[in-house]
């Protein structure tokens, strides 16, 4: 072979590489694109979503919390997983167009490259879908629309396959695009080589380019949608009232875009170990027998005086009701409840069975919000917000041990709330005018379904208390409102504690600890700068 003859079949094999990187990157930003379109129009999960909903419970809680303070904080987070997913999409398809590349050209000579190509991209496909269903099948019945878990995980995986097989055929069709076969001088048939044509490769990278600013485009629309703005909503300061307001109640969420479940897809099984399965549409739940009570809840990440916590008014069916119309078989240990979300929590049957745990359909006389669980949440009073799932679409009779999605993590086991009080009024080194007629000082307080019996402050650090009065305390499970007419005796700065006693006649524990994996506890702490 003569250096000229190889310098030509180098620049030869590059320009093949250059055309199989190129096409496969073109085509993945196509197989992108349809997966948003799907998301967007249908609801089907993305990869993006179900992979940090496969990964997520793997993470240890220390590792997760890690993480968190690293991107800083769980929107950043999830921004950065959805788009290393969707850069991981990228990469394989351009591995796959560079794979084409190398099979289509070593077999040209032989004439088998048409077949032995389309055979390339359909065992590509296949394996693609079926590498995605094993690695995501435990996530994969999730449904942004409400679909049941068994056709949620149908419609998923027919979506995958769609994106994926649309992936091949767009990089067949690109890939001749790119190349132009020609016979040689002499006519030999055998005798084909790559010739790359400019206009061909800036068409096709003009696709790209195309496909690239259409999946820009929807993800933008699906960017306003997503939770950023709202997730880690608190509620705390001077204007905090006994009901918190819908738009006001506090907010944390797994998902980058929460569902927006269709009403008349959605369905609620009431399966596993019981004698019936039962299931409801939303008109057969709102026709059963109901109650309203008022009940708050509160985020295990709330830390101490944080305002990740609130209160309503819920309307629903208690969870008793449901269980025992399936009649519940024995053995039974556990609830596990599914969210359309993919989202799951588990809590003892006992606790399923007290007539308190509602599932609800209301939230302060409207229908609840969806960021907050349309058409149909679950309310567990006593017990930290995870347990209270949002978008349930399954309650679940177990007779073992399960773990719910953040406690794979590491979080509890223990999941009552510990009894908490805050202030809410003044803030923290908050500079105040001397008064004659006093300072009011105020908060809340709460103590899961326990209530509140006692609210005390103090004004020297802890060294003596005085009690305060309750000014709001409709339920035993919803917290209370305090306040307290402070009359310093003179001008400077004065460390404020404050401490409450729940209705069986405990004190709240001083101990300090964070928020993992049992939740936060210690006094809410401030220092209150009086000036004459």
């Amino acid at each position: 072979m003569t250096e000229e003859s190889s310098q030509t079949k180098g620049r030869s094999r590059i320009k093949m590489l250059s055309t199989g990187l190129l096409t496969g990157v073109v085509a993945a930003m196509f197989m992108t694109l349809v997966l948003l379109l799907l998301r967007y129009l249908f609801g089907t999960a993305t990869p993006s979503e179900l992979v940090g909903d496969r990964i997520a419970p793997l993470l240890g809680v220390d590792r997760f919390l890690e993480l968190l303070n690293r991107f800083g904080g769980y929107n950043n987070l999830k921004q950065i997983g959805v788009m290393s997913v969707i850069g991981g999409q990228l990469v394989v398809g351009a591995i796959g167009g560079l794979l084409y590349a190398l099979v289509v050209e070593r077999v040209r000579a032989k004439q088998r490259a048409v077949h032995t190509g389309h055979l390339f991209v359909v065992i590509l496909v296949a394996l693609l879908w079926l590498v995605s269903l094993i690695l995501l099948w435990p996530v994969l019945g999730t449904s942004f629309v409400g679909l049941p878990p068994t056709t949620g995980a149908l419609a998923n995986a027919l979506g995958l396959l769609a994106a994926y097989a649309l992936y091949g055929v767009s990089l067949v069709v690109l890939y001749r695009t790119m190349s132009a076969r020609a016979a040689s001088a002499a006519g030999d048939e055998q005798a084909r080589e790559m010739q790359p044509v400019a206009r061909r490769t800036m068409l096709v990278a003009g696709v790209g380019a195309v496909f690239a600013l259409a999946a820009a485009g929807i993800l933008s629309r699906l960017y306003k949608l997503a939770s950023f703005s709202y997730d880690g909503t608190r509620y705390k300061g001077a204007d905090v009232q006994a009901i918190t307001p819908n738009d006001r109640f506090y907010v944390v969420t797994k998902n980058v875009v929460d569902p927006d479940v269709t009403r008349s897809l959605w369905r609620l099984d009431i399966t596993g170990l019981v004698e019936r399965s039962q299931v409801y549409r939303f008109e057969d739940l709102v026709a059963t027998p109901s109650v309203t009570q008022e009940t708050t809840l509160r985020c295990i990440s709330n830390q101490v005086g944080d305002g990740l916590m609130s209160n309503a008014l819920w309307k629903g069916v208690p969870m008793k009701t449901l269980i025992e119309a399936a009649g519940p078989k024995p053995g039974v240990v556990e609830v596990r409840l599914h969210g359309v979300d993919n989202y799951t929590d588990t809590f003892a049957i006992e606790k399923a069975m007290e007539p308190t745990t509602l599932v609800v359909y209301e939230m302060n006389g409207e229908m609840i919000p969806p960021r907050h669980g349309v058409p149909v949440r679950v309310i567990v009073p006593g017990l930290f917000g995870e347990k209270n799932v949002k978008w349930v679409t399954r309650i679940e009779l177990v007779d073992h041990d399960a773990k719910g999605f953040y406690e794979q993590q590491g979080w509890g086991p223990n999941f009552v709330v510990p009894t908490t009080a805050r202030f809410d009024v003044p803030d923290d080194k908050q500079k105040i005018k001397m008064a004659v007629a006093g300072l009011a000082l105020k908060g809340v307080a709460h103590a899961g379904n326990r209530g509140v019996s006692k609210v005390e402050v103090s004004a020297d650090d802890g060294k003596t208390w005085s009690e305060a009065k309750i000014d709001h305390a409709q339920s035993p499970l919803a917290w209370i409102l305090w306040s307290y007419d402070w009359r310093p005796a003179q001008a400077g700065e004065y460390k404020l504690m404050v401490r409450a006693t729940d209705g069986k006649g405990e004190l709240q524990t001083e101990k300090e600890r964070g928020t993992a994996p049992e939740g936060a506890t210690g006094y809410h702490k401030i220092t209150a700068q009086i000036e004459a």
